[in-house]
């Protein structure tokens, strides 16, 4: 109930955005509008406001259908116009005029953007301090010198560093620069009064095309730092018969230094030989005191895979810390952020249209939809950075120049500007097809994804 909830919550609201944009700008310019739709088909609620601006008679609707929504204006080409109000119909009005209207529905989508990130930075939200877990073994991080632990104060591109808020912030920074092929520095904090030292990521050596799960394991920085620390412990279980307790804190498995609780947890699932659990001898701190445990997991099976349990929650929640902004330097950090996930979607979708990039990044109304939900569980900040991604996403998507889009359009009014004259009627009849041919095909693409990842 509550991914429905969230989803149509975000729907209209980014929907209402986008269309009081292009009603707005188009009142300012004169024109006059006739509808203000939310959604497609059948009316479900409609109403005229008794005060409207001058001239205006404009009626507001909910529809059916959600995935969408339209501003229908005065217009010579959609039917008849009465003389004495053909100066009020978007067709006669000058160029820059209906360029401005079309241009402002996405544009009122990157600055809804700006002010959800603005209210994110300035609410604040708890976020994983930037510590590392143990790489993967052969990932760039490994090979770059990082065994987990470090402390990540600053990175940048080019020799350009910021402070790092978050591990958040610092795997924003690595997306970025995978996608973008950039090489990453990172400037490790120092310990215990040694200096620090710089850490270079060859992120341009990866070739990424999808921002997955797989990227992240080849850069090998995929979690922060958790203790690796033994919780409940299960009644008969193995570690209750290994002598485990909680609260024990694991230094090494076998000869393996352990430092993080993902790392410990990896090496249980994998302590397994075929069939038979593999005893080990694991080094603990108890009370400050060092105790070597035997411990022989359970195997368990999952389909074709065997793997090693114990019967304890293994590690703890990594240390958090809140990450918060103030007044002038939330709106600024709420404008670069806006124009950093827009330029990297422009990028993507220029990338996936030459081959560089994966169309499986290509996410449909199933995705954002188990988005939603599982963003709005997680509390009110996360669900505002997940309008704001899918506001950038819409205002930028908008922006292509498809015939159907309102950037196909603008690219129509750019032709009108150099050559003098509009697009003829043919033409704009053959674009258009294309365009819709085009869209479709774009989200039928979109909805095989959903699925995919739903499902399969």
């Amino acid at each position: 109930m509550l991914t429905v909830v969230a989803f149509i919550v975000a729907l209209g609201l980014l929907i209402a955005v986008h269309e009081y944009g292009h009603y707005r700008v188009a009142v300012a310019c004169g024109v006059r509008v006739l509808r203000f739709s939310i959604g497609f088909g059948h009316t479900l609620y409609s109403w005229k406001p008794k005060r409207q601006h001058p001239g205006q008679d404009t009626e507001f609707v909910i529809a059916a259908f959600p995935l969408g929504g339209y501003v229908k204006m005065l217009d010579e080409r959609e039917g008849p116009v009465e003389p004495e109000e053909r100066h009020r119909a978007f067709n006669t009005q000058p160029l820059r005029s209906r360029a401005a209207i079309v241009a402002a529905g996405p544009i009122a989508n990157l600055l809804l953007a700006v002010v959800l990130y603005t209210a994110v930075n300035w609410i604040g939200v708890e976020e994983p301090v930037a510590r590392i877990a143990r790489p993967a073994a052969a990932s760039l991080a490994e090979q770059a010198g990082l065994r987990g632990g470090e402390f990540v104060a600053r990175a940048g591109f080019d020799g350009e560093f910021e402070p790092v808020q978050s591990f958040e912030d610092l795997r924003w920074r690595i997306t970025r620069g995978a996608l973008d092929g950039r090489d990453l520095s990172l400037e490790i904090a120092g310990e215990a009064g040694r200096p620090g030292r710089e850490v270079v990521l060859p992120l341009s050596r990866i070739g990424a095309k999808d921002a997955d799960a797989q990227m992240f394991r080849k850069i090998g920085i995929v979690a922060p730092l958790t203790r690796p620390e033994i919780g409940e412990v299960m009644a008969g279980g193995a570690a209750e018969r290994a002598g485990l307790r909680s609260g024990d804190v694991v230094r090494a498995v076998g000869s393996a230094a352990i430092v993080d609780g993902q790392q410990l947890r990896d090496a249980i699932r994998a302590s397994v030989d075929g069939d038979q659990p593999r005893t080990q001898a694991w080094q603990i701190e108890r009370a400050g005191q060092p105790v070597l445990v035997e411990v022989t997991p359970e195997v368990r099976e999952e389909g074709a895979n065997k793997f090693g349990r114990i019967g304890a929650y293994v590690g703890t929640p990594p240390e958090m810390t809140t990450v918060r902004q103030g007044l002038v330097d939330g709106v600024w950090r709420g404008v670069v952020r806006t124009w950093e996930v827009s330029a990297l979607t422009v990028r993507m979708l220029g990338k996936m249209l030459i081959g560089e990039a994966s169309i499986k990044n290509l996410s449909g109304p199933l995705t954002i939809a188990d988005y939603a939900g599982k963003s709005a569980s997680m509390g009110l900040t996360q669900y505002l950075v997940f309008l704001a991604l899918i506001s950038v996403s819409l205002g930028v998507l908008n922006l292509m120049p498809l015939p159907v889009l309102d950037g196909g359009h603008l690219m129509y009014y750019l032709w009108e500007g150099l050559t003098g004259k509009s697009v003829s009627e043919a033409w704009m009849e053959r674009l258009q097809r294309g365009g819709v041919a085009l869209l479709l095909v774009m989200m039928s693409i979109a909805l095989f994804n959903d699925v995919t990842r739903l499902f399969g």
